[in-house]
């Protein structure tokens, strides 16, 4: 674990790993607080609801994980099409950098999480989040404000597809096929 992060932030990216890899209600706090190498009463100081609020911390730092992958990928493009390649590319990245197995990074907190509205509610801003990240991207690389959302949504649409198909696969090329299928 990396020395330099805050007691909060190590539980947040060891949490966010093992949701990915083992969802929600597979992962258990004691694991949590093992691999981050804090004690028990961190998780409370930081997270009084516990599990419930650590598993939406890890979903915003995830996202927010994305978005810094969309802004890498779309900020030297010079068309939405080289942007949207960039990012599928990097996404295949990850992909391989994970266990080919692990869930989508955003879906595996929020869907696999408590049923509950806040939880759904989460999942919707986030997404929303992802979406217009790409939308302004898409509206900085000349797209009409309707068509660049159109263009983000179809785009997310499709890696969250294409990432669950790359898991039953264990393949990334899935991912790497995504704008060649998109834009032809």
């Amino acid at each position: 674990m990396d020395e330099g992060l805050s007691t909060r932030d190590k539980l947040v990216t060891v949490a966010a790993r093992l949701f990915r890899q083992k969802g929600y209600h597979g992962t258990g706090i004691a694991e949590v607080l093992a691999q981050a190498g804090v004690p028990k009463g961190s998780l409370y100081h930081h997270f009084p609801n516990g599990k419930e609020d650590l598993a939406q911390a890890a979903a915003e730092w995830t996202a927010a994980m994305l978005v810094r992958v969309v802004e890498d990928a779309f900020t030297p493009a010079v068309e939405f099409r080289a942007g949207a390649t960039t990012f599928c590319h990097k996404l295949a990245k990850l992909f391989d950098l994970s266990d080919s197995a692990d869930s989508c990074p955003i879906q595996a907190l929020i869907f696999d999480g408590p049923d509950g509205a806040a939880f759904r509610a989460q999942a919707a801003t986030l997404f929303d989040r992802l979406i217009g990240a790409v939308a302004r991207q898409g509206e900085r690389l000349g797209l009409e404000a309707d068509a660049a959302r159109e263009a983000a949504e179809t785009l997310l649409i499709a890696v969250e597809g294409g990432w669950t198909l790359a898991r039953a696969r264990r393949s990334s090329d899935v991912l790497r096929s995504i704008p060649a299928r998109l834009y032809g």
